[in-house]
């Protein structure tokens, strides 16, 4: 089981500005997964819900959604940063977000962090932090987002 990095402060956060914060757990994309998003969204292109269509596509099988792969983000992101001892926290949003490379179906995926910047910001700290999701046996990551988000303490 990967050990978060746990911060109980605005000022170890700011301190840890720069740190790798490790990796999580490897998580495991399977179809399922990808027809309940593709219910939840509305988006049923084939490349991510005809498993036989997919196999004479252009990744010869079916691929996650991009955003999909977006979403584990807070399935993955706590297993290696928490921040405890707030009121709340909020996901603010994402500065920029990229998927380099397609997740195809039973790829196991992880993601690593990096505390990028701490500022004040609304009566609290305002948190970015870049995300690296990999694909196990991938030579590029399938998602890099600079993820945002703002703990009251």
């Amino acid at each position: 089981m990967a050990e978060p990095r746990i911060f109980t402060s605005p000022e170890e956060l700011r301190a840890g500005v720069g740190g790798q914060l490790g990796h999580s757990e490897w998580l495991e994309v399977d179809q399922k997964r990808i027809d309940l998003f593709a219910e939840a969204t509305g988006d049923h292109q084939w490349i991510h819900v005809d498993p036989e269509r997919a196999k004479t596509g252009p990744f010869g099988t079916t691929i996650a959604h991009g955003y999909l792969t977006l979403s584990l983000l807070p399935i993955l992101v706590p297993q290696v940063l928490r921040v405890e001892g707030v009121k709340m926290g909020l996901n603010y949003g994402c500065n920029k977000v990229r998927f380099p490379a397609p997740v195809p179906v039973g790829s196991r995926l992880r993601a690593s962090a990096v505390l990028q910047d701490v500022t004040e910001a609304g009566g609290g700290v305002q948190v970015t932090a870049l995300v690296t999701i990999e694909r196990e046996g991938g030579d590029k990551p399938v998602c890099v987002a600079e993820s945002v988000s703002r703990y009251f303490f």
